[in-house]
């Protein structure tokens, strides 16, 4: 499975795929219309996704340890996910 975020189209999200899991993670233009606080064109998201890598993988690693999601069952993630592992990674770095 290729590693490799990409634009999806015909279900309008970046999807990646999620390592050690053999499935996608998908994220719907929405959820990243909430995150950048404008509507983004498809290379926005790409763009805030490279930026954030490692946040959007352990955002979906986490939602696969909480919600118990087998292995090669694809997700998706919302922007709740991805600020919540935002805001641990900033309390983290803040030394709180």
């Amino acid at each position: 499975m290729n590693d490799e975020a990409h634009w999806r189209d015909d279900i309008t999200s970046l999807v990646f795929a999620v390592r050690g899991h053999g499935a996608i993670c998908a994220v719907h233009r929405g959820a990243f219309r909430t995150l950048i606080g404008v509507e983004p064109s498809a290379e926005d998201c790409l763009s805030y996704f490279r930026r954030f890598e490692a946040v959007f993988r352990e955002a979906a690693g986490a939602k696969i340890a909480r919600k118990g999601i087998s292995a090669g069952t694809s997700l998706h993630l919302t922007s709740r996910d991805i600020t919540r592992k935002l805001l641990e990674n900033d309390q983290i770095a803040n030394g709180e």
